[in-house]
């Protein structure tokens, strides 16, 4: 087996309520191999977006560490402790792509500009930003409407522009965040189709959360957040 992108080592997380203390994650081990599609189910406020937030370093755990392998040889392993935030911020730009419930698209830029955003703030070139964009665009079939604002667009077409957005950078991770919870029965569909297709035709490694069956059946390995654990289902 080939060295795994990320892993974790004993994660926990804890939030502090008054005098009480919260322990949502309890001492995680858990690891992503390359090309591997997990799916993360378990119950609401079990802690699975807390556990995505310290994967996407957009928080630090109490204890623990995560450690990435994402280097192009694939064989230097990074802890997130040693990292200062400037480092965590260009590892995130380039390695991993972000897919919210909540799309999250900046209201005032057009659709193309919206998914060219990671290669603007990694300094790419706002032709070759503009060119990626659309080819994007065109696999998840919204060519057409690159020059919408996102109130233009329909929700599971602004979804769609979200993800999009996170292959921007070619990551070799995408972590999705319930990516479909916000979207009728037809429109999740897919929309998950095309979060399988964009992500297993590449390579790429994908966690998912999701309250869906039929989109954790698809997943090479599902593991269901319970007590502050993970357990394989």
């Amino acid at each position: 087996m080939s060295k795994p992108l990320l892993r974790t080592l004993k994660l926990v997380k804890n939030y502090i309520d008054g005098s009480r203390t919260l322990e949502v994650l309890r001492g995680i081990d858990f690891s992503l191999q390359p090309g591997e599609v997990v799916a993360i189910t378990g119950k609401s406020g079990s802690g699975k977006s807390t556990l995505l937030n310290l994967l996407c370093m957009l928080d630090r755990p109490t204890n623990g560490t995560i450690f990435y392998n994402t280097s192009s040889s694939g064989d230097r392993e990074y802890s997130l402790a040693d990292m200062s935030n400037s480092d965590l911020n260009r590892l995130r730009c380039h390695s991993i792509g972000l897919v919210f419930q909540f799309h999250h698209l900046l209201q005032e830029f057009r659709a193309w500009e919206n998914v060219a955003m990671p290669a603007f703030i990694a300094g790419m070139d706002r032709k070759a930003a503009h060119e990626r964009a659309l080819e994007l665009l065109d696999q998840v079939e919204l060519r057409d409407r690159a020059e919408h604002l996102p109130t233009k667009l329909s929700g599971g077409e602004q979804q769609r522009v979200a993800l999009a957005r996170a292959l921007m950078n070619d990551p070799k991770i995408i972590l999705a965040d319930e990516p479909t919870g916000n979207l009728d029965v037809k429109t999740a569909d897919a929309m998950a189709s095309l979060l399988w297709k964009t992500t297993r035709d590449r390579g790429r490694s994908l966690i998912i959360v999701t309250h869906e069956p039929s989109i954790a059946a698809n997943a090479d390995r599902v593991m269901e957040l319970r007590d502050g654990l993970l357990h394989r289902v």
